[in-house]
């Protein structure tokens, strides 16, 4: 009886895990539309209230939640601290190419960095970590090298947007996961430590004439305010979903994201997808199916042994 009571509280636990799952990424998916509503403010000012709006609701969640303590205790820990400095370089680059990118038509662009990102972490941790690869992670790379070399030759210069998107985002995802702090008070440290340059900016930009706070626009005025729940919302969700997904089912969900930015890319917006994007982007698919075959035929045999947990 007790074994069953286990079984369905764990299949309930996976179920809740798949919708957060779907809900993060889902969200994440659906980023470039929503900031297709805010691409009449220039990206620094978009990016600049973003964070001045993500202090407030994610903090506003944290306060309500009863995890104040949290953020306080990061502040006493100075390698945290400094850890969550460089990740919030790595973001701010992050956000402020996405948000640029989307305005100017580059979606496509955005999805192809979002795709490239895995295979970039593996490089990471290639360099930094002193990881092995195995075979099919080399073979991956390997295809995912020679499809961006193809595309700055046969379209006359790299990928950068795609670039910087993934280096960032990688280099972002391995900071965080050598510094010992939850996603959301972590989250919330790195857009106080943002403020300053945020607030400041905004200020300058006002001082300088500019309707830095799109008073005479309300509606995009309310859409840089909701920035702070769209960007608090998802990771609440994939913290959620986390906690309750094996690593290798949240690895897989993270292909939502820029598969949808790519169909709205090309649906919706008509960004077009001459041959030589299109050679690139399967490439980079066939690379992906490789290293996803491979991270599961890696992942089976320790959960056999693991068990439903």
């Amino acid at each position: 009886m007790s074994q069953s009571v286990s079984n369905a509280e764990a299949n309930a636990e996976f179920r809740q895990g798949l919708l957060f799952g779907l809900a993060a990424y889902g969200m994440w998916g659906f980023f470039p539309a929503y900031y297709k509503l805010t691409d009449t403010v220039p990206a620094d000012l978009v990016v600049s209230h973003r964070i001045l709006w993500s202090v407030l609701f994610v903090g506003l969640f944290l306060y309500l939640r009863g995890r104040w303590q949290e953020v306080v205790d990061v502040f006493h820990q100075p390698k945290v601290l400094k850890g969550l400095m460089t990740s919030a370089a790595f973001i701010a680059v992050n956000w402020l190419v996405f948000v640029w990118a989307i305005a100017n038509n580059h979606v496509l662009d955005i999805s192809l960095g979002y795709f490239i990102n895995p295979l970039v972490s593996i490089l990471v941790g290639l360099v930094v970590l002193h990881e092995r690869l195995s075979l099919g992670q080399g073979i991956a790379v390997a295809i995912a090298s020679i499809a961006v070399l193809l595309q700055a030759i046969l379209a006359g210069g790299l990928p950068w947007i795609s670039l910087v998107l993934a280096f960032s985002f990688a280099g972002y995802g391995y900071v965080r996961k050598v510094t010992p702090v939850k996603a959301t008070p972590g989250l919330f440290v790195e857009t106080v430590l943002l403020f300053p340059l945020a607030a400041g900016y905004v200020l300058l930009s006002l001082s300088w004439g500019n309707d830095a706070l799109v008073l005479n626009d309300p509606p995009v005025l309310m859409a840089l305010i909701g920035t702070g729940i769209v960007t608090a919302l998802p990771l609440i969700c994939f913290s959620s979903a986390a906690r309750r997904l094996p690593l290798f089912m949240v690895g897989l969900m993270q292909y939502i994201a820029p598969s949808m930015h790519f169909v709205m890319a090309v649906y919706i917006w008509g960004e077009p997808l001459d041959q030589t994007r299109l050679m690139t982007f399967l490439m980079i698919w066939g690379a992906l199916v490789i290293f996803t075959y491979d991270s599961w035929r890696r992942y089976r045999p320790v959960n056999r042994v693991a068990g439903p947990q």
